[in-house]
């Protein structure tokens, strides 16, 4: 079955001669074949030239008609509104870091875990095994955390 008249919709691509070799392996014109396989694609590729332009024309605009100039206002720290007290470069525990790690960690597990538990009754046996190896993995780099003393607060 050749596909008949395989061109975009909005007719970027053309129909163009062959040569003999590649009509050989292919029943139909190569620029047929390649505008068949990639049909599917041109509302994928519409979408993410529009997604790709809107934000990049949104940042040009907002550069092009923001205020450039240097007050003392906008160079200051900004606290609430407040004037600000003491400098703003001050040491963080690191502690807050690891609180955060460990976060970050177990959020991502709940991310990868959610489409999982959505196909639960379509998955099969080997789909719950990899689940229960993900979290027990999970859990061993928990434990090790926890005696390690990432989280304690001292």
């Amino acid at each position: 079955m050749q596909p008949q008249n395989c061109t975009f919709s909005s007719g970027i691509l053309k129909k163009f001669p062959t040569t003999p070799q590649v009509t050989k392996l292919f029943p139909f014109k190569a620029v047929d074949f390649i505008v068949f396989v990639l049909s599917g694609y041109e509302y994928f590729l519409g979408f993410l030239l529009i997604c790709s332009l809107v934000p990049a024309l949104a940042l040009s605009a907002s550069k092009l008609l923001r205020p450039s100039g240097r007050y003392p206002e906008k160079i200051t720290t900004y606290e609430c509104g407040m004037e600000p007290i003491g400098g703003a470069w001050i040491q963080f525990n690191i502690r807050y870091y690891m609180f955060a790690l460990v976060f970050v960690v177990f959020d991502v597990e709940t991310v990868f875990l959610y489409p999982w538990a959505v196909a639960f009754h379509r998955l099969g046996l080997l789909a719950f095994i990899e689940a229960l190896v993900f979290i027990a993995i999970l859990v061993i780099a928990l434990v090790y955390a926890w005696r390690k003393g990432a989280l304690e607060w001292s």
